[in-house]
């Protein structure tokens, strides 16, 4: 993903300088998986398209998933210290940077993304899935769950709701966004469903590993036992949530093996990486 980064680093030497650039650039340009822009660029290999046609909304993913680290990580929600191996936004700066670097970092992907040479159908629709898994409906809907309502939480039905918004979401955009730029765009909802299965068995992962790993092993900071939040560990025990894990990425790989005009491979090989991966 060197080229990737490259990308993200020239984007950000674009804005104007300032604090808030670089909190945003200290946040984007920390390391971190990368998984969203990998699910695009694996899902246009397996469809037989070049990865460059989807730099603009692989950029714009990282950013928006960056920005909501940032909003998550503040003291009015997880209070969190340590992300992605150093101090969190808000502690490198300060509160009204990171917040303002998140909101930069939210709008510039926007902008990012009408950039992209894909031609006007494809564009129009990439960025109404990228607001649609984004936002009030999406993504921020499970930020919302998970405040409101996760401290409550007995059931696991309802903690799985919450892991479809705030993970799951933002899995499926980039499988979603793939398969438009593809000329695919009849595997859109195909996608989101199997988006929304991985979403699923990485916060179980997350949740199993919150418990196994030290905040130092784990690269950011394991805050879930400290503000009282029910997770599928405590619901289900590590066993079953474990065992449940695994099926669920099972099952991921196996949907992706049965779209039609899909070479899988690529995408069962990083499936299995995300599966296998230790922080």
């Amino acid at each position: 993903m060197q080229r990737f980064e490259k990308l993200l680093d020239e984007a950000i030497d674009l804005l104007p300088e300032g604090r808030v650039r670089e909190a945003m650039r200290y946040s984007l340009l920390a390391g971190g998986k990368r998984i969203r822009p990998a699910l695009l660029y694996t899902a246009l290999k397996g469809y037989g398209v070049p990865e460059e046609k989807g730099d603009a909304f692989a950029m714009a993913i990282e950013m928006i998933h960056t920005y909501s680290l940032i909003h998550d990580d503040l003291p009015a929600m997880d209070n969190d210290d340590l992300r992605r191996g150093r101090p969190t936004c808000h502690r490198q700066f300060d509160e009204a940077t990171a917040i303002l670097a998140g909101d930069g970092l939210l709008t510039y992907a926007f902008e990012t993304a009408a950039k992209s040479p894909c031609n006007e159908t494809v564009r129009i629709n990439a960025l109404r899935i990228l607001a649609e898994m984004a936002g009030a409906g999406g993504m921020v809907l499970g930020q919302d769950l998970d405040m409101s309502e996760v401290s409550g939480v007995t059931d696991w039905e309802d903690l799985r709701r919450v892991h479809r918004y705030k993970t799951g979401c933002l899995l499926s955009a980039p499988l979603m966004i793939a398969s438009w730029i593809a000329g695919h765009e009849e595997d859109e909802e195909k996608w989101h469903k199997t988006g929304e299965k991985l979403g699923l068995a990485f916060q179980i992962q997350d949740d199993i590993m919150d418990v196994r790993l030290t905040p130092e092993e784990f690269g950011k900071s394991t805050s879930d036992d400290s503000n009282d939040k029910v997770t599928s560990v405590t619901l289900l025990g590590m066993e079953e949530a474990e065992a449940l894990m695994n099926t669920l990425y099972s099952e991921c790989i196996d949907e992706t093996a049965s779209f039609t005009g899909f070479d899988s491979a690529a995408m069962k090989e990083l499936i299995t990486g995300i599966q296998n991966r230790t922080k």
